[in-house]
């Protein structure tokens, strides 16, 4: 699968056919535009490594851009990582380390409008930091657009994991958790949003990432649906909140986002916060198992 954006096109392989179609949000015109997606060792930007970079898009004349590489992280890839993107110690024998390939994805970063999932707070952040530790400055993008901010803006209803998006939204996520899938994957729902949600993009694409990201006003109720605070609580401390039929976290790394897409993104986290040191609230605890299909 690869992708081409002259504002936007878009190019895809299958059964050795190739199809195009043409998308046109007007904030994209004339930028390189490279949807971008990691899958690495695990969760944390700190310690973890990369294992594949896909960067797929176009010039703005059209020219297709498909960077894709398997990045050997010069240590052992945990059981659970390699379970859910499939990259295995096996598969990157042999392989360069991210040193390799450092200054060519630095030059396609460098001053494009990058899209993806998540991107901003793992991606980019875990990007840096492999960056960091050759000495190197991170490229700078011209802007970000970040689907999983761009869905709570829009005050879409969860879940906002990249699948139960793509499902809603009517698009196919072949070979999920693979990099170029997946990045090709928020690259179309950036354009299904833009569609479903004209309105909001008719704005500069720096006007567009400002609101993304901070909103007209602080009020998280007012731009982003209802606030944490007005949620139901769980537990005495208002660390758990409900949503309807949905569980939300209210504090950590995770706060605001639904325990079931957690769950499936961060087992570990869950688990911990299943734990002692976590929710100290039994009831609350089995509130989440409950929710969640699992023995407490």
């Amino acid at each position: 699968m690869a992708f081409a954006i002259a504002g936007i096109r878009r190019e895809m392989f299958k059964g050795g056919q190739r199809h195009w179609l043409f998308m046109a949000p007007n904030v994209l015109d004339g930028e390189r535009v490279l949807a971008f997606d990691l899958e690495t060792t695990g969760i944390s930007t700190t310690s973890d490594r990369v294992v594949q970079i896909a960067l797929v898009g176009a010039d703005p004349d059209g020219t297709a851009v498909h960077f894709e590489h398997i990045v050997n992280p010069r240590r052992p890839i945990p059981y659970g990582a390699s379970n859910v993107h499939g990259i295995f110690d096996q598969d990157v024998q042999g392989k360069g380390d991210f040193a390799t390939i450092a200054d060519e994805v630095a030059q396609l970063i460098e001053g494009s409008v990058i899209v993806g999932h998540n991107v901003r707070k793992f991606d980019l952040e875990m990007l840096e930091n492999e960056f960091l530790r050759l000495g190197k400055r991170m490229p700078r993008p011209k802007a970000v657009m970040d689907t999983y901010e761009l869905v709570r803006r829009l005050n879409i209803p969860r879940p906002h994991n990249l699948g139960a998006l793509c499902s809603r939204h009517g698009i196919s996520l072949e070979n999920a958790h693979t990099a170029a899938a997946d990045a090709a994957a928020s690259l179309l729902l950036f354009w299904r949003l833009s569609v479903d949600h004209a309105p909001s993009f008719r704005r500069s694409l720096e006007e567009l990432e400002r609101w993304v990201v901070h909103g007209k006003i602080s009020s998280d109720a007012t731009d982003l649906g209802r606030g944490l605070g007005d949620l139901e609580l769980v537990d005495q401390l208002g660390k758990i909140r409900k949503d309807g039929e949905q569980i939300i976290l209210a504090f950590g790394r995770h706060k605001g986002r639904d325990v079931k897409e957690v769950h499936f993104e961060d087992p570990r986290y869950i688990h911990w916060l299943l734990s002692a040191k976590g929710v100290g609230d039994d009831a609350a605890r089995g509130v989440i198992c409950s929710y969640l299909g699992i023995d407490e």
